[in-house]
């Protein structure tokens, strides 16, 4: 078997069972993407896209599983969102790490999304989930229910991280939560326990942006408030230098 063969179809023993290898490199991008991606760094996009190919293979062949013959269409259609995301994501980033980037390095200055933003996760959100369900319910997936969920909750979650929304950890977080009782459910062993790191880390992630965002928005805010410096420095007072009275009056006595 090639090396490549091997990547795409490979399986590593484990105990009396045996992992996916597609499904354990995958997840190993995709941990990766995540740790750039706290860090604000633009790799974590293509890195991200390597996960995502590898990963629809994989829910897109039911039978990787062992456990359900159905394809998970909800987490392979996932990894194409996450693809076309992921592009845009990667444009926005490098544009504004081009731009100068935030003070601290990072290619995005995070901030809250705001009134307007909340309404569009929302929005994203309720259509999202609408419309993943009625198609996963249409090709048979296994779960629609709650892949409808990790579905939708995945595009709000990347499309909030390519925006720079501090948010964006906290909708990863309620994806996880359903998505590791999915996976188990269904035998992707690997991809739940990397559910229950994704977990740990989201919060980990949230707290550093939270971090940074008052940093930044700090120190924004003090260059604000600094007096702009003055354009030409003003010229030194001289004091006036007293005259005594008997000198004035000799000084006008000698006048023509």
């Amino acid at each position: 078997m090639s090396p490549l063969e091997w990547l795409l179809h490979g399986q590593l023993a484990v105990g009396g069972g045996y992992l996916s290898v597609p499904e354990v490199v995958g997840n190993a991008f995709g941990l990766a993407s995540a740790l750039l991606g706290m860090r604000r760094v633009v790799w974590a996009w293509p890195v991200g896209l390597v996960g995502n190919v590898l990963l629809f293979g994989v829910f897109a062949w039911g039978e990787l599983s062992n456990v359900v013959a159905e394809p998970l269409w909800g987490q392979a259609g996932r990894q194409v969102f996450f693809a076309a995301v992921g592009l845009y994501g990667w444009w926005r980033w490098s544009r504004l790490r081009r731009a100068g980037g935030a003070a601290d390095g990072g290619a995005v200055v995070p901030r809250w999304a705001g009134p307007s933003g909340w309404l569009q996760l929302a929005v994203l959100g309720v259509v999202g989930y609408a419309a993943a369900y009625a198609a996963l319910t249409h090709l048979g997936s296994w779960g629609p229910a709650t892949e409808a969920w990790i579905l939708a909750g995945s595009m709000l979650a990347t499309y909030g991280m390519a925006r720079g929304w501090v948010e964006f950890w906290l909708v990863w977080l309620a994806v996880d939560v359903v998505g590791v009782t999915t996976l188990l459910e269904a035998g992707y062993y690997p991809t739940a326990a990397m559910y229950v790191v994704y977990a740990a880390f989201v919060v980990l992630g949230f707290v550093t942006w939270w971090r940074v965002e008052r940093r930044l928005h700090a120190l924004a805010r003090s260059e604000a408030t600094e007096p702009p410096a003055s354009a030409e420095p003003l010229a030194p007072t001289v004091p006036a230098i007293p005259v005594a009275p008997a000198e004035a009056a000799a000084a006008r006595s000698t006048r023509p």
